[in-house]
Formats: structure tokens, C-alpha cells, sequence
């Protein structure tokens, strides 16, 4: 299977640089298995596309102001952006920079204090940040917002909050899980109210989601790591709503992988049940493999050639989806972080 299977061509204005004023203002393209037709609805009509005894499961991720600037000893600029707080005052960072530093080399951060350079791994470099508070404070007056590459403009003030879903909770993410921006609370209270239940995972979206697919064949493509954590309570929600006949939905293609990480069988896990799991998750689902974990899936729309659009194509078929992005396209529906969604339905099995 090849990257450029994967490819579509998406007029530049659709791509979102903002989001609505509203959370749920966005637009909702339902994709049913084929034949049905697609449906175009707004986002807060999904409690009538549910039903009670359904089950919502979230990414309660929450974004970390990543970004930072600052100055070699040579005099050339650097950009950091943190991609894993590793505890105390050290994090994993990719830099962007004309020449490499190496070990012991230091960075005068713009933002006041040092980031010295301890040793690199591949395209990240392990950093000791010598600042004037505890590391994960600092950086939520000290860093920059990491928005996607895509949004050509700098961060704002409503970016702090907008590129934050509503139940974010649990920090470590450079990137929102951005399914979840299109629930506001009132919509929250509408679900809960009707019998939808909510459950959580944790994965924290990682600096390797910004990074392209550099491999035409995909067998040949190493999947970046993320940490996540499906604990017993969750586990134990899917199970109960199994059992009474609910669905199993998530929000967002981060759930996805968590849970069917979760969900793999090794030897302790025979049977590949769902089951507790925390630790780093390298899965790269494609078309061929079977997800089983989730029922239905709401998803932003991806970019091309992406793992993403990839993991999507695994789960309602490529032609279908492919089918639904090239409606969407005519319909003129926003992409990407900012943009509108879809309510995936899984491919027909025989």
C-alpha cells in the first residue's frame, strides 16, 4: 500500500485558520455504510444521530504551550518545540535550527533562562531547562501555543482556550485532540441528559503528529510513539455498555488508537480484550486492519497522505471515505483543526 493512495487535492481556502465563534456551531457530515446516503447536519445535532445507552469516549489530553525561541552561544536562532515533559526540569524537544548543538551546548531562551542541551535521540534532543520555576509551570506563561503548521498566522488570545476542548485535563499533549473542540458544554448536559454516557482516555498527542509521511511504501513507515492511558474505569464502562446493547463511540482518531493499543493480543491478553493499559503506543492502522474497539467514530477531516486519513480509511473503507471528503469539498466544509467533522459509521462486513 502506498502513501500516495492516500493523496486528494483540497482548495486552500477550506482550510479553517479560525474557529467559530461558537464550539458547536461546526458542521457535521454523518457517513453511514454504504449505500445510504450522506446526511449534512450541524454539530449540535448529534444527540439525534445517538442514542441513550450509547457510550462517548474522549481524549482528556490537555495542550502544553510548547513553543519556545531562543539563542545559541554561536549567535544562531533556535526553535524548540517540546515534545514530552519527562519530569523535574528536563523535556524531549525537536529543535529548528541551521546547525545542530551538541551535548552540553546551551540555549538563552527568549522567554528568561537556559535550555541546556544533555544528548540527542534521532530527531529529538533531550533538553535540562534551567528556568525560575517548576518546568510545566513556567511554560504556561513562558511558551508559545503550538498550532499546526497549516494556520498561517500566530497564535491569539482565544487560541488558549479555543485549542483546548472543554474536558481537557491531564497535561502533556502539543496538540489538541481536535474532535473533541466541537463539544461545549451545554451539548455535554444535552448527551448526559438523553442517557449518553462519557467515559475518558488519555493520549498525548505528540510533535510526530505534525511530521509527513516520508516513505511511499507504507510497510516501510515507523510510526511515532505517544503515551497513553486506558484505565480500569473506562474499561469497565465499555463493558457494561456492550453488554446492555450500547454503542461504543469515540471522538477522535487519538481514542482509536489508544483503545485498539489496549486492545492488542499478546500473551498476557490471549484473546485480545479490552484491558487496562498504560505505556507508548507505536500502532499504525491502515486499511486491512480490523478495528474493534469503537462502534463509530467522530473525526475532524485529515490531510492527505496522513496516518490519520489512513487510520479513517481502515475504519469505513476508503472509497467511502474518500467519497465523503470529496462531498465535503463541494459542500464547502472547513478542515483540519479548526474545521468542521464527521460520524463515521464502519465499513460493511460480510
Amino acid at each position: 500500500m502506498k502513501k500516495s493512495d492516500f493523496t486528494y487535492d483540497l482548495p486552500p481556502g477550506l482550510i479553517a485558520q479560525a474557529p467559530l465563534p461558537q464550539r458547536s456551531a461546526s458542521r457535521l457530515l454523518q457517513v453511514p455504510p454504504a449505500p445510504a446516503p450522506f446526511s449534512d447536519h450541524v454539530f449540535s445535532d448529534l444527540p439525534g444521530l445517538l442514542r441513550a445507552g450509547d457510550l462517548l469516549v474522549f481524549n482528556d489530553t490537555r495542550v502544553i504551550p510548547a513553543r519556545l525561541f531562543g539563542t545559541k552561544a554561536t549567535g544562531g536562532r533556535v526553535e524548540i518545540l517540546i515534545e514530552r515533559l519527562l519530569g523535574g526540569a528536563d523535556a524531549r524537544a525537536q529543535l529548528g535550527v541551521s546547525k545542530s548543538p551538541k551535548a552540553g551546548a546551551r540555549i538563552t531562551l527568549d522567554a528568561g533562562g537556559v535550555a541546556e542541551v544533555l544528548g540527542r535521540d534521532g530527531e529529538f534532543y533531550h533538553l535540562r531547562f534551567h528556568v525560575a520555576e517548576g518546568l510545566e509551570q513556567w511554560l504556561l506563561h513562558a511558551g508559545r501555543l503550538p498550532l499546526p503548521p497549516y494556520i498561517q498566522r500566530e497564535p491569539g488570545a482565544d487560541d488558549a482556550e479555543r485549542y483546548q476542548t472543554v474536558f481537557a485535563r491531564n497535561t502533556g499533549a502539543v496538540a489538541a485532540p481536535t474532535a473533541g473542540l466541537h463539544f461545549d458544554q451545554p451539548l455535554l448536559d444535552t448527551l448526559a441528559a438523553m442517557g449518553v454516557q462519557s467515559g475518558h482516555v488519555t493520549l498525548h498527542v505528540g510533535a510526530g503528529t505534525f511530521q509527513p509521511v516520508r516513505v511511499d511504501d507504507l510497510s516501510e513507515h515507523v510510526m511515532h510513539s505517544e503515551w497513553i492511558n486506558v484505565g480500569a474505569a473506562l474499561v469497565e464502562q465499555v463493558r457494561r455498555t456492550r453488554a446492555a446493547g450500547g454503542r461504543v463511540i469515540a471522538v477522535g482518531t487519538t481514542v482509536v488508537r489508544a483503545l485498539e493499543t489496549a486492545i492488542q493480543r499478546t500473551d498476557a491478553n490471549p484473546d485480545g480484550e479490552l484491558q487496562p493499559f498504560a505505556g507508548e503506543s507505536r500502532l499504525f492502522i491502515l486499511p486491512g486492519y480490523r478495528i474493534r474497539s469503537v462502534d463509530a467514530l467522530v473525526t475532524n477531516f485529515h490531510l492527505p497522505e496522513s496516518t490519520l486519513l489512513m487510520m479513517v480509511s481502515a475504519f469505513a473503507g476508503k472509497e467511502r471515505v474518500f467519497a465523503a471528503y470529496r462531498h465535503a469539498i463541494d459542500a464547502g466544509y472547513r478542515f483540519f483543526s479548526y474545521g468542521d467533522a464527521m460520524l463515521l459509521w464502519p465499513e460493511a462486513r460480510a
